[in-house]
């Protein structure tokens, strides 16, 4: 009998299960409906938990927004985060005077290293129809040397994200997007911020997006020994993973360094998939903070309650960036960025 390849299998909920380097995964998808000319939806907010509405009430959340859905400032220190945003658009504004609306397939990479205050706006343009919303954020740990790096963000425009389409022997295809890590036939992976774990040869970090025709076969590569990988079945009816069937939306810790072949069911399914060796640091967390002992987050929040990492230099805590769809950024110092 062949050996499962599947060492863990977890139902998916709110927060996605996550191993070392990473610490966290979770999945937004809103249906927002139209909106009104502020950009906030056109529906009542009765009956929702103003500031701190997760409901999903008719298929959506405000989060911590009153007025247009998402995150107002807040801060972060020891980590990272990954925003893969599929449908929709963010705006970013962070304590370093930069700012960013991107989405639509657009992927935000911030090493928040020694300590940023950002927020992330979910504007809702479209007055006439619906404004759905659709992200990844993943939280990639940073090891103990690069905690306290300057901050630091990296734009990956959606035209520039490599991609693959693999055909199988019937032609039926498998769509790969390649956000970090090696893969067959990427000759040149967008390069991370410089100070991410993934920015490491060895760290063998990969993100990865799949989505898969039904009946299509597609091999996961094996990665390097040592490494950790997961597999998130989260759209679809059923795979079959090693010759193992799942039928159910799922987390699954794979055997890292075996190739494993994926055998879609009937309908088009989605993966995504996140790869790395274990930074196998400890890890002091509070919140927002990660560090790797508690005298560390201690330090961390004094440090936060008497410098506010820099300060907020927009007059509103939730700013947005105006109704032009146009998606663009501006660093600190004011380089501005769009894509091509």
């Amino acid at each position: 009998m062949t050996p499962n390849p599947i060492l863990d299998t977890q139902p998916l909920g709110p927060r996605w299960p996550t191993l070392d380097p990473f610490l966290f995964c979770v999945y937004h998808d809103d249906a927002y409906p139209a909106a009104n000319a502020d950009m906030s939806p056109q529906a009542s907010l009765a009956g929702r938990d103003m500031g701190q509405d997760f409901s999903r009430k008719d298929g959506w959340s405000m989060y911590h927004g009153s007025t247009v859905p998402g995150f107002p400032a807040h801060p972060h220190r020891g980590f990272e985060t990954v925003t893969i945003v599929r449908k929709g658009l963010i705006d970013h504004s962070d304590s370093l005077g930069a700012t960013a609306r991107f989405g639509r397939g657009d992927v935000q990479w911030l090493t928040a290293g020694k300590g940023i205050v950002h927020s992330e706006m979910f504007p809702l343009l479209n007055t006439n129809d619906a404004n759905p919303l659709e992200l990844f954020q993943i939280w990639l740990n940073l090891p103990a040397a690069s905690k306290m790096a300057d901050p630091h963000f990296t734009m990956f425009w959606a035209d520039d994200i490599p991609s693959r389409v693999m055909k199988d022997a019937n032609g039926l295809e498998t769509f790969v997007s390649v956000i970090a890590g090696q893969m067959a036939d990427v000759d040149k992976p967008l390069s991370p911020p410089p100070d991410s774990w993934a920015s490491q040869a060895q760290a063998d970090v990969a993100i990865w997006t799949l989505r898969m025709q039904p009946g299509a076969r597609f091999t996961l590569p094996a990665a390097k020994a040592g490494s950790r990988r997961n597999l998130y079945f989260f759209k679809g009816q059923s795979v079959t993973v090693g010759g193992h069937g799942i039928g159910s939306h799922s987390a699954m810790e794979l055997q890292a360094d075996a190739a494993i072949e994926l055998v879609n069911g009937s309908e088009e399914a989605e993966f995504l998939l996140l790869q790395g060796k274990p930074i196998a640091e400890p890890v002091a967390q509070y919140g927002p903070f990660v560090m790797n002992t508690q005298a560390e987050i201690r330090q961390t929040i004094a440090d936060y309650q008497s410098t506010q990492f820099g300060g907020w230099p927009f007059a509103d805590p939730a700013p947005t960036h105006g109704r032009d769809p146009a998606r663009l950024a501006t660093h600190p110092g004011g380089r501005v960025e769009q894509p091509d």
